[in-house]
């Protein structure tokens, strides 16, 4: 007959069992989620690629590449550390101070979590690319990308997602801004704005591509001349493979899904997602197609505009996925899809040139992401995910108080993003503009990046010689007379 001894070590064994395996199960999760996010560099090459000309593909898919390995330095070296280092809910710092290396970091759980967060910050030096794409120069390109990957981006990190930061909502709640801190599920203020405000700054003091706003000679042209691009193919295998992608970045935030009530979490990301990007794309291409038929009087549908729409939807989304019904995702992606467009069109009013659009997608909607967090959070979804008292602004105004604290929350971290970053990257970039590091030279630019810095262009258009093309014509115009000749001296026979 068991003891009560031996069924306590039976029950023991068997909780220890169930941890180890939960343990592993969390792992292989964010392992899944963090592959996920991290094949996004894919995507992002596609898009990049095919939104620009032939003559600079080389260049700009080598800058994909170089974003996941200066990323993996920068951030195992000094990013993580100063992004988590030292975190501890009851006291607020400005920055993480140990972990450098990953020193004395050894468990699968810790391990993973670098991985998963490292393809976060592979992510935000990634947006920056596209927007200078054809005109910056490669070291200016990898000086920046370290600088953001191991010191601005990591900051931002430790703001918002540590539970020091003094924005944090996973902070002790005597330390939580405004008693809530930030909800910024998986990044459309962290990663997103982050990365847009870097390329803003960046397109603004590398200036436009030659002929794109002005003339060789500096004359301002009468309309702005658009870059078709080479490939919409690439456009649109960018766009799906980012897509898919999100399915890591915003239902793998849970960072788990072993614990009670996770999987529900991951759930609700993964239709929220879904529904405004869907919402986005479509938005922006029928409103973009109604706002051309009263001006040209013709009917034209954009996919450019349906691509980049859904991009935007996503972005938007991805602060609030975790905490907004799916109603209100549709709605966040419709809204999304506008703000895509007046961005676009602000930035060419502004003569700034952005090669792929990137600031309207990733910043504009990055602001619109974390500000309609706080309109739209749901009580219940917030308790679930948070646990915090403060609520999206419309339920406020229906429970009768009308208390903006979340609100008023997501407007301060978004402020903090852009002063931050400016403060840091406006001056860096000032610096390697003034060193000469910055832009290429003008002729380098017209010829393209692939020819005057790689070794030759991206493809190779140049067919056969005039004198193979002759020999073949010989040849082949040989075979056929053999082939005629026998049958004509059978004729005679």
């Amino acid at each position: 007959m068991a003891t009560v001894e031996s069924i306590s070590a039976s029950i023991a064994a068997l909780d220890e069992s169930i941890a180890t395996t939960n343990g592993g199960l969390d792992v292989f999760y964010l392992l899944f989620a963090g592959a996920m996010v991290f094949f996004m560099q894919a995507g992002f090459a596609m898009l990049c690629a095919g939104s620009i000309r032939a003559k600079n593909v080389k260049n700009i898919m080598l800058k994909n590449i170089l974003d996941a390995c200066g990323g993996a330095v920068g951030f195992w070296t000094i990013g993580y550390a100063f992004a988590y280092g030292g975190a501890d809910s009851s006291k607020i710092t400005f920055i993480g101070n140990s972990d450098f290396v990953l020193a004395n970091i050894h468990d699968g759980g810790a391990l993973i979590g670098w991985f998963f967060q490292f393809a976060f910050a592979a992510t935000a030096a990634t947006i920056v690319a596209g927007t200078v794409a054809e005109r910056c120069k490669f070291e200016a390109y990898i000086a920046y990308s370290l600088m953001l990957t191991g010191f601005v981006y990591p900051v931002v990190v430790h703001s918002i997602w540590s539970s020091s930061g003094f924005l944090s909502a996973f902070t002790d709640d005597a330390n939580k801004f405004l008693g809530s801190g930030m909800i910024d599920f998986a990044g459309s203020g962290v990663v997103h704005m982050t990365g847009g405000i870097t390329a803003l700054i960046a397109a603004k003091i590398l200036g436009p591509r030659i002929g794109r706003f002005y003339d060789a000679d500096g004359n301002e042209l009468p309309e702005p001349v658009s870059f078709p691009p080479h490939s919409v193919a690439l456009q649109v295998l960018g766009t799906f493979i980012l897509w898919v992608g999100w399915y890591g970045f915003n239902p793998g935030s849970t960072l788990a899904i072993s614990p009670a009530g996770y999987a529900d979490v991951a759930a609700l990301c993964a239709v929220t997602t879904t529904l405004a990007a869907a919402a986005g794309s479509v938005s922006a291409m029928f409103t973009d197609m109604i706002m051309t038929r009263k001006a040209t009087g013709e009917t034209m549908y954009d996919i450019t505009m349906c691509m980049n729409g859904a991009l935007s939807g996503l972005v938007g989304i991805t602060a609030g996925c975790s905490v907004c019904e799916p109603w209100a995702a549709l709605v966040i992606g419709i809204v999304a899809g506008w703000v895509y467009i007046f961005w676009s069109n602000l930035l060419v009013k502004l003569k700034i040139d952005d090669a792929v659009d990137a600031i309207p997608v990733h910043f504009g909607n990055g602001m619109w992401g974390c500000i309609a967090t706080g309109l739209f959070a749901s009580p219940g979804l917030v308790d679930n995910a948070y646990g915090t008292p403060n609520y999206g602004w419309f339920y406020n105004w229906g429970m009768g108080n009308g208390t903006g604290k979340l609100l008023a929350v997501e407007i301060v971290g978004v402020l903090f993003i852009i002063g931050w970053v400016g403060l840091i990257m406006i001056p860096y970039f000032l610096l390697l503009n003034a060193m000469g590091l910055f832009r290429v030279d003008a002729l380098e630019e017209e010829v393209g990046l692939d020819i005057s810095h790689h070794k030759g262009a991206a493809y190779d258009m140049s067919g056969p010689s005039e004198e193979v093309k002759e020999k073949y014509e010989i040849s082949n115009s040989q075979r056929k007379r053999e082939i005629v000749l026998p049958s004509e001296g059978e004729e005679n026979a």
